[in-house]
């Protein structure tokens, strides 16, 4: 509409405002007024016009406070872009507020002590995963059609499957991190976005989806348009499916139900299904995940960070990895290893692995208790213990998508998980779009 000149760029504006205003007062998924004006974008940028959200992951916008949802960062701000945020002001979107995230996106519950829970759009007592928790709620209540977003352990995928939309993980060096950062979280955090359709999709990471250039990780180039790829109706694919969690996860019938059901409908469309998964140690997992926050302490190091005035988990968390060593950054670098091995060899065997996303349907409120007395390995158990699925193909770094491909008896979306090799986003965006066109989720609403 905003190409043929039917609505101007000013009214679809306007009308994003007010719904990002609504959904916000019902769901709590701002961390701020929206911005006046909106933040700065190239109107002649392919998607120029289109209502946007970003983030509070950290130092993002260019002169854009940020928080990590934490009471000792305010006042915080970003002194240049991020790479994907020069990207998405590019090609045209129009960033008019900032998500909200779990203190130091540390959880799979968006439900810091900062700015409180933010509410399911599906389930108001529910939580909306994390710790893209914000973005995820404002795509699935249709505020905005896109919301970015990253993922070091399924922070795409989770608030995805949580909220109905659909939340591609891609591959590691796939779309920049820098220029803050040469490697986020040691290759295990990606950059990218939500939407409620695999088309929409499919559109930004063909715009925003280049290989970075100078970063230590470089996924192949795509040999096309992604877009191309919604309809090539492919067959024979090799798919794999597991409902069995990696670790001592139990996984809800109805979820594992929905992964086996996909397996299916996959078989009818004319694709090859077998039962089988990856064989790894759900310990190296953990053990390769403190990576990340690792990651994390070290950017705090140099700013006058007082854990005294965070949450027990995050304080902790922060405290207990700034003291590690050289010697544990290895063990978990060796632990990443033993983990990417047999998840590149399994991929050598097949095309795909489809997964439950998460083990349950979304959480009510609190489940995940912030204020617990966690170290960094036991909290990470306890998350995974929700979503143990989506980690091992962040340390792997392999992409994968979830798709709101079931309800559960309450109607909650159920989310199911496609994994593919490194640098196989296309295989993803064409037997996604096979399952959505089988198994259509477009008209299903929370509101």
């Amino acid at each position: 509409m905003l190409r043929a000149g039917e609505v101007s760029a000013a009214e679809v504006e306007s009308a994003a405002r007010e719904s990002l205003t609504r959904a916000h007062t019902e769901l709590n998924a701002l961390t701020r007024p929206l911005f006046e004006p909106a933040l700065s974008h190239d109107p002649g940028g392919p998607l120029a016009g289109v209502p946007f959200v970003i983030k509070d992951s950290g130092p993002v916008a260019r002169g854009v406070p940020f928080t990590l949802g934490s009471r000792a960062l305010r006042g915080a701000s970003a002194a240049v872009d991020q790479e994907v945020m020069a990207r998405f002001r590019k090609v045209g979107l129009v960033a008019l507020g900032q998500s909200t995230a779990p203190e130091l996106g540390l959880s799979f519950a968006t439900e810091s002590a900062l700015y409180g829970p933010t509410r399911n759009p599906w389930d108001p007592g529910r939580g909306v995963g994390g710790s893209s928790g914000g973005s995820a709620a404002l795509v699935a209540a249709g505020a905005v059609p896109f919301a970015h977003g990253n993922d070091g352990g399924g922070s795409i995928r989770v608030p995805a499957a949580a909220c109905g939309v659909v939340g591609l993980k891609p591959s590691r060096g796939r779309v920049p991190c820098g220029p803050q950062v040469g490697e986020a979280g040691f290759g295990l955090v990606c950059e990218f976005g939500l939407t409620r359709t695999v088309r929409d999709t499919a559109l930004l990471l063909d715009l925003v989806g280049a290989p970075p250039v100078g970063e230590k990780h470089t996924a192949p180039p795509s040999t096309g348009r992604y877009v191309d790829r919604l309809n090539t109706s492919p067959v024979g694919r090799r798919v794999a499916v597991t409902t069995a969690a990696w670790g001592t996860a139990r996984v809800a019938p109805r979820v594992a139900e929905a992964a086996r059901d996909t397996g299916r409908v996959l078989e009818w469309i004319g694709h090859t299904v077998s039962e089988d998964a990856p064989v790894f140690d759900a310990e190296d997992v953990v053990e390769a995940s403190v990576l990340a926050a690792i990651a994390t302490g070290a950017a705090l190091n140099s700013t006058a960070v007082d854990p005294a005035r965070m949450e027990s988990v995050p304080a902790r968390i922060l405290t207990e990895t700034r003291a590690h060593s050289a010697m544990d950054v290895v063990a978990c670098l060796q632990a990443q290893h033993r983990v990417t091995a047999p998840v590149g060899r399994f991929f050598a065997e097949y095309d795909l692995l489809v997964t439950p996303t998460v083990a349950g349907p979304p959480l009510p409120h609190g489940t995940l208790d912030h204020d617990g007395e966690h170290t960094v390995r036991s909290w990470l158990r306890e998350i995974y213990r929700h979503g143990p699925f989506t980690a091992p193909f962040n340390v792997a770094g392999n992409p994968a998508i979830s798709l709101p491909l079931a309800q559960s008896p309450e109607g909650l979306p159920i989310g199911v998980q496609l994994v593919a090799a490194h640098g196989r986003e296309d295989l993803l965006i064409e037997v996604a779009a096979q399952l959505e066109q089988a198994v259509p989720w477009r008209d299903r609403r929370p509101w």
